[in-house]
């Protein structure tokens, strides 16, 4: 069967990041299943740093989105010399957020968990976990914000090697790290940690040696490089208004959801450890669940930024539509295997009963919530792509800062229905955004907006 060419498009971009993101998601993914083996403990101390860290993230993001979207318009308008301003001044913004960031992050490890609710037996791991991870923070920033330059011009394979190539590093230091292999010390969850650092530092080189000075197959510079020109280096007022303009709703967004997140995480660790650890092991298969929804947006944000760059927006809805046809398809497969083989993916992580009835349980939600949580994934990539970032941070604000706080604390602690609860609560706000998103693109205002 010959495929569109539309489709192939859409795939050549989404197919890379597909393969990328699942292999992040996998590294993630075992990282939690060899941390598991030291107990349920282990488990909520890694858990309890995350949206912590995501906090951290958000600044970098909404550069990221600001980065991807003005690369995308000036690669669709053939405007070389600005997408290269873009790429030097994005860049050196990260890496300097990223250094001021460090510091108070090593600082208040401990305060950080205690906040989070952690127990008396997760208190000291989580800090010092946390403690590892801010002090590679600047390796862990870099390569993300150069993957989105990458990805604003349709360049998802150059990422894709990089971070393919860090995730096996990160697990197999794992191996060795944390069970202390091979001669080297038994570390537990530090160990886990020092792997990330490690699998992040080979990701920042590769990617800075991928973007210094390079070439496209074909001989010709590509619009996605690092040139740190006179012209480049120095602050350009008139750029980064453009970059925080565009970013600044996005970072607006990840804040509130990180919050959000953070609240409903300090709901669900007052129901004790091993209810946290049940959590989180589904957390870790719902977020390789995320790669779907992401790889489809990554192309619909690519493919509608181009489009619009190049005056033709009918192509960029066209375009953005299909990402979200191929999405839908392959999210509702992976929700019926989710609920078909849903204790056998919980016992993957531990054989503790009790942790594995709640996990097995909350799966029919993650199940439920696959084609919904894919589609506002992808129409949100699109709006990105247009310069749309206020749109998707409206949305989620309302979905995780009202939704998911309120309905997670009346299933909880009115209505005393424990995890499954706070999932019912989740999947109430990923609906809701759902409709939000699905709305707003269908209005096709978002081809209009200036960048």
């Amino acid at each position: 069967m010959r495929i569109p060419p539309l489709y192939r498009k859409v795939l050549a971009i989404a197919a890379p990041s597909v393969v990328e993101l699942v292999l992040t998601a996998m590294t993630q993914f075992v990282d939690t299943v060899m941390v598991g083996r030291l107990g349920a403990y282990a488990i909520s101390a890694v858990g309890l740093t995350t949206q912590p860290r995501f906090i951290m993230l958000a600044v970098f993001i909404a550069l990221n989105v600001g980065a991807t979207a003005l690369v995308a318009r000036f690669k669709g308008q053939g405007d070389r010399k600005a997408a290269e301003l873009v790429s030097a001044q994005s860049v050196i913004l990260a890496v300097l957020a990223s250094l001021l960031l460090t510091v108070p992050g090593i600082l208040f490890a401990r305060p950080m968990v205690l906040f989070m609710g952690a127990a008396p037996d997760t208190v000291d791991a989580s800090a010092r976990y946390f403690s590892i991870l801010m002090a590679g923070f600047a390796p862990t920033v870099l390569p993300i914000a150069i993957s989105a330059l990458l990805r604003g011009v349709g360049d998802a394979k150059t990422s894709m090697r990089y971070n393919v190539t860090a995730n096996l590093v990160n697990v197999a230091f794992n191996y060795l790290l944390i069970y202390g292999k091979f001669g080297f010390p038994a570390l537990g969850v530090s160990g886990a940690a020092i792997a990330t650092v490690i699998g992040n530092s080979v990701a920042c080189a590769m990617a800075l040696f991928a973007v210094a000075g390079r070439r496209s197959r074909k001989g010709r510079i590509s619009y996605a490089v690092l040139r740190f020109t006179k012209d480049n280096c120095v602050p350009n007022p008139a750029m980064l208004k453009r970059i925080i303009r565009i970013g600044l709703p996005s970072a607006a967004e990840q804040f509130a959801l990180r919050v959000g997140l953070l609240i409903y995480t300090i709901t669900i660790t007052a129901l004790g450890t091993r209810v946290f650890a049940a959590h989180q092991i589904v957390l870790s298969i719902l977020n390789l669940s995320f790669v779907n929804g992401q790889a489809f947006g990554i192309a619909a944000t690519s493919l509608s930024g181009q489009a619009l760059g190049r005056g033709e927006p009918d192509e960029a809805k066209a375009a953005s539509g299909a990402c979200q046809r191929l999405g839908a398809f392959i999210s509702t497969a992976m929700g019926l295997g989710m609920f078909a083989f849903r204790r056998e993916l919980i016992l993957l992580f531990t054989s503790d009963p009790e942790i594995v009835a709640l996990g097995a349980g909350v799966m029919l939600i993650v199940a439920l919530i696959q084609p919904f949580q894919s589609s506002f994934q992808i129409y949100a990539g699109a709006l990105r792509g247009a310069g749309d970032s206020l749109y998707p941070a409206i949305s989620l604000a309302i979905g995780i800062l009202g939704i998911r706080p309120a309905l997670s604390y009346v299933f909880v602690h009115v209505l005393s229905l424990g995890l499954f609860g706070a999932w019912l609560a989740l999947i109430a706000d990923q609906f809701a955004r759902f409709v939000l998103i699905l709305a707003r693109f269908k209005s096709g205002k978002w081809v209009h907006i200036k960048v």
